[in-house]
């Protein structure tokens, strides 16, 4: 070693040192003379290099550098270096005698005389090429890794240390949290959470989790720096060492406000459909019951209407029709919940109609009450029936007085009003909308949701069927708009009907529908009644007797085409809800064999189902009057 210590040696000692040199094989180690010429070889530098020692001893050790190496000097500065400050040492491409490259390090050592003569110099490569393949991978894997994280930006990827203060800081983290790096860095991370979580210490029991169970998970609120909160998916993962001891967290953030908010709108929508479907269930029920209440009415009404004739002074008689009319006007409310009653459809001019009902309106409220209208002197005009209007109005201010039981002011107002597209569940266009509202007990959220339902009702027992609002519901529904309500405890109620502008074409066609009144007497007919309901087909040939027709009974549809085909018969009124033959498919099956045949159609429907065959024949609601019988033989029969 005292040669490397610049120091000469002994012949012995130098022969030892130069076997020791030669069977190395992992470093290339030689001398150089003063100017640089390869003086000594060993086995590793031939293993490196590729040279054998003839090829190279006597050479300059230049040839080992790259031509843009050489040309810059290169292997001159190594060598002053070396002499100058006692030692050279870098890094380096090299080239071996093949032309091939690898990365070298490399240390030249100067060797000088006791004197200080410089008489040679010591250099010493190693191949660095597979380290630095290694070394560049992984810095590139690093340099990667970095560059992902940092351009990920739907996600907030950064590290925590032990403590939990913020090391790291990604895009996506200043774009989800507001915060630039040099804002954040270093600060706790609780900065992120609410004060009541914080004060409730859930960021200390968030890293308490992860640190013993290597991993925590959760959902919650966060806020940005603007102040503003997000409704956040977190992870937290502890990052330990070998020995196992926490070096920090990696903590991923992800605003799913979003996603929140789509799960809520989905779930709300699946709630409408389940309160629309049970409305539908129940709506279904509801007519039907209403249909078969309508028939036994037919029998009472009509029996007491004939009876009323022969007994016109008898007192239980007119009691007995103002119970059956009460439960006339049940039947029409149940009918109107399903949306199956019969309306009359008439241009309607809202103001008007409703400054002629003023008197009743005021009559209803009674002396502790107040009723204020605010109407324009013109509305445009809507379609529906006037009459089914002026109950669901009547009805309505009724419920807000009832709201008032010390009494107090009710404003009726309607307006004009023009939607776009999305604004309430209606379709885009012009709407009148009319106002009930009260200053009343008003209602909570709960008894608001179910106010429109069947049958509830926050009167006292005996004070209501339930059916008011329903009736409401289904008469705007059926007119193609729409009940709204708004509601809250102690502030009173407002009730909204939104009806759809009429166009000139529905105002026109709906004006020459209207029924004209015949001067002339209706001529004695000869009258098929069809009806599957003993009691009706009975009730319906004593009115058309007593008005002096020829009936000819039928129970079914067959029935009543043999009927036809052996007796001469000027009309047919029928009832639609019969089994096997419908009313409808009876009206089809007589128009083939007599096409010229007068056909009225008695129902409580309002619509008659697809497919049932003719729908476009007269009508006569259940239940009828003689009146109204009469009314409609006149109409069709002139």
């Amino acid at each position: 070693m005292e040669v490397l210590n610049r120091h000469d040696t002994s012949l012995d000692e130098e022969g030892r040192f130069r076997l020791l040199v030669d069977a190395i094989t992992d470093y290339a180690i030689y001398m150089l003379s003063p100017e640089g010429i390869v003086t000594s070889w060993n086995t590793g530098a031939q293993r490196f290099k590729g040279y054998k020692p003839p090829e190279i001893l006597g050479e300059h050790f230049s040839r080992f550098y790259l031509e843009e190496d050489r040309a810059a000097g290169l292997p001159a500065r190594a060598l002053a270096t070396a002499a100058e400050h006692g030692r050279f040492e870098g890094e380096g491409w090299r080239q071996r005698k093949d032309g091939s490259r690898f990365w070298a390090h490399v240390i030249i050592d100067p060797i000088r005389r006791p004197s200080g003569e410089l008489i040679g110099y010591a250099k010493i490569t190693r191949d660095l090429t597979e380290r630095r393949a290694a070394e560049q991978a992984i810095r590139q894997s690093e340099e990667q890794f970095r560059r992902l994280v940092q351009g990920v930006s739907d996600y907030a990827i950064y590290m925590l240390d032990p403590g939990g203060n913020v090391s790291s800081w990604n895009f996506g983290a200043e774009r989800i949290k507001g915060y630039r790096p040099q804002e954040i860095i270093g600060r706790h991370f609780s900065t992120f959470y609410t004060p009541e979580d914080r004060e409730a210490g859930v960021p200390e029991t968030a890293l308490g989790i992860a640190r013993a169970e290597g991993r925590f998970e959760r959902e919650g609120w966060r806020v940005r720096k603007d102040g503003t909160r997000f409704w956040a998916s977190v992870v937290i993962d502890a990052i330990r060492d070998e020995e196992g001891d926490v070096l920090g967290f990696a903590k991923i953030t992800r605003d799913i406000t979003e996603k929140m908010e789509t799960q809520r709108a989905l779930e709300q929508a699946r709630e409408e459909l389940f309160q629309s479907q049970k409305m539908e269930a129940i709506g279904q029920l509801t007519g039907g019951i209403a249909h078969d209440f309508n028939n036994l009415l037919m029998a009472v009404l009509g029996s007491l209407e004939i009876l009323k004739k022969r007994m016109p002074q008898d007192l239980l008689v007119d009691n007995a029709m103002q119970g059956a009319q009460r439960g006339a006007a049940l039947t029409q409310r149940m009918l109107a919940f399903s949306r199956r009653q019969e309306l009359h459809v008439e241009p309607i001019d809202v103001s008007g109609l409703v400054r002629g009902m003023m008197d009743m309106l005021s009559r209803s409220l009674g002396p502790l009450t107040v009723i204020e209208t605010s109407f324009p002197v013109r509305l445009p005009t809507i379609l529906t029936d006037p009459n089914q209007l002026e109950m669901a109005i009547l009805n309505l201010v009724v419920n807000a007085r009832d709201a008032m039981p010390s009494g107090g002011r009710i404003a009726l107002r309607a307006s004009e009003e023009s939607l776009p597209s999305g604004k309430i569940p209606l379709p885009p266009g012009r709407y009148v909308r009319i106002s009930v509202i009260d200053e009343g007990e008003g209602m909570d959220a709960k008894t608001l949701e179910q106010a429109i339902t069947p049958f509830f009702t926050t009167k006292g027992v005996g004070k209501g069927t339930g059916l008011g609002l329903s009736m409401v519901q289904g008469l705007a529904s059926q007119s193609g708009g729409r009940l709204m309500m708004k509601s809250s405890l102690g502030e009173g109620t407002t009730v909204e009907l939104w009806f759809p502008v009429a166009s000139v074409e529905q105002t026109t066609e709906a004006a020459a529908d209207r029924p004209r009144q015949e001067e002339n007497a209706t001529p004695r007919l000869r009258i098929v009644a069809v009806d599957d309901d003993g009691l009706v087909l009975m009730n319906t040939t004593l009115m058309l007797e007593d008005l002096g027709h020829t009936v000819f009974e039928a129970m079914a549809g067959p029935e009543a085409l043999d009927i036809l085909r052996k007796e001469q018969v000027d009309l047919v009124i029928c009832d639609h809800a019969m089994p096997r033959m419908t009313g409808a498919q009876l009206a089809q099956a007589i128009r083939s064999e007599w096409p010229d045949m007068p056909i009225i159609l008695a129902t409580g429907y309002a619509e008659i189902p697809e497919g049932a065959g003719i729908v476009d024949l007269p009508r006569l609601g259940k239940p009828f009057s003689q009146a109204q019988l009469a009314e409609a033989i006149s109409r069709i029969a002139s």
